[in-house]
């Protein structure tokens, strides 16, 4: 039946400022769904694996509409759980070449941000599963959010899972009074699969690296670092942004087993939509270990994923493996398929 994999994290709201309009300016706001786990599932379920998505949602017709969307996309919400006050939403406004995207979160009081151990049976949602994927996002917005990670964590070991981690620091987030390098090394500590960034490896571990050498070297630093804190780490991936060419190129690296693979990278013509391209690498990235793919392989197609999000709007990657295949294997293409 092939590999399943279980997410956790905060199902949200997203809207943004219509017609590239600033927060000051705008007129009204386009709606879509989001959450950096739900990203990760909805790709990973288009391309045919299993999916089984768990969170706290109001019981209202936002959360609804939503939770059927996901479904849509084929991702099983049957472990999702009801109550709490509302949905977190958060807004953004649209970037360009010169003016950076800028997001606004509104998620304090959420159903999600009131979880607590023992609301979800964890027992039960992974009692099929093969994979479990959280993010620091879901550890970021509250305490009791931070237990229940730890709580899913304790039995995804117990029950062998492969736990999958993305370091996904966000600064603006971090308000329950306790710094990250407080919560999120222990939480991390069983994760065999991780994707990081530079950022965000220093923040939790105090890893740092020579901005002045080349990002592969830097990656490679950062992996030989990151395994005394992460014993039982078998797979890091890293994507990056070149800006010091001319068009900008999204490349990506993965170290796994020992041995490290980067694909240069692919132009970047233009961005429709930046917001979910992390989510989207790093589901190509999963996609590609759970089919036991070589190393370079994975980081071609999990680089390709990244890519093809950025010209989407939405935070979701509505994608096919057949666009996949045909971009790493041609690289980028204005042809219109008829």
């Amino acid at each position: 039946m092939g590999k399943r994999l279980a997410a956790f994290g905060e199902f949200l709201l997203r809207l943004h400022s219509n017609d590239h309009q600033r927060f000051q300016q705008t007129d009204g706001y386009r709606a879509w769904y989001a959450g950096a786990e739900a990203n990760v599932c909805v790709l990973l379920s288009r391309l045919g694996v299993k999916t089984e998505y768990a969170t706290r949602v109001p019981d209202n017709d936002l959360a609804a509409a939503g939770l059927q969307q996901l479904r849509g996309q084929g991702v099983g919400t049957s472990h999702v759980l009801f109550g709490g006050p509302r949905l977190g939403v958060y807004f953004t406004e649209a970037g360009n070449q010169i003016r950076a995207t800028r997001v606004i979160y509104d998620r304090a009081g959420s159903a999600y941000t009131e979880l607590q151990p023992g609301m979800l049976d964890w027992n039960t949602i992974f009692s099929q599963q093969d994979y479990f994927h959280w993010s620091g996002v879901a550890a970021a917005l509250s305490a009791s959010a931070a237990d229940v990670c730890a709580e899913a964590l304790a039995v995804a070991v117990e029950k062998g899972l492969v736990i999958s981690s993305d370091f996904n620091y966000r600064s603006t987030l971090w308000q329950y009074g306790r710094h990250p390098r407080e919560v999120m090394p222990a939480l991390l500590r069983h994760s065999q699969v991780a994707v990081a960034d530079l950022d965000a490896a220093e923040v939790y571990f105090g890893i740092t690296t020579d901005p002045g050498l080349p990002l592969e070297e830097r990656f490679i630093q950062t992996h030989q670092a990151l395994r005394e804190y992460m014993p039982d780490l078998r797979t890091l991936a890293m994507s990056f942004r070149r800006t010091d060419c001319n068009p900008s190129l999204y490349a990506g690296a993965i170290a796994h087993d020992g041995h490290c693979f980067f694909h240069e990278g692919f132009p970047i013509p233009a961005v429709t939509d930046p917001i979910g391209t992390g989510d989207a690498f790093t589901a190509g990235m999963l996609y590609g270990l759970m089919h036991d793919h070589a190393p370079q392989q994975i980081i071609n197609f999990a680089t390709a994923c990244g890519l093809l999000k950025q010209s989407i709007p939405g935070d979701w990657a509505i994608l096919s493996k057949q666009e996949i295949d045909a971009l790493v294997a041609h690289g980028i293409s204005g042809r219109i398929i008829r």
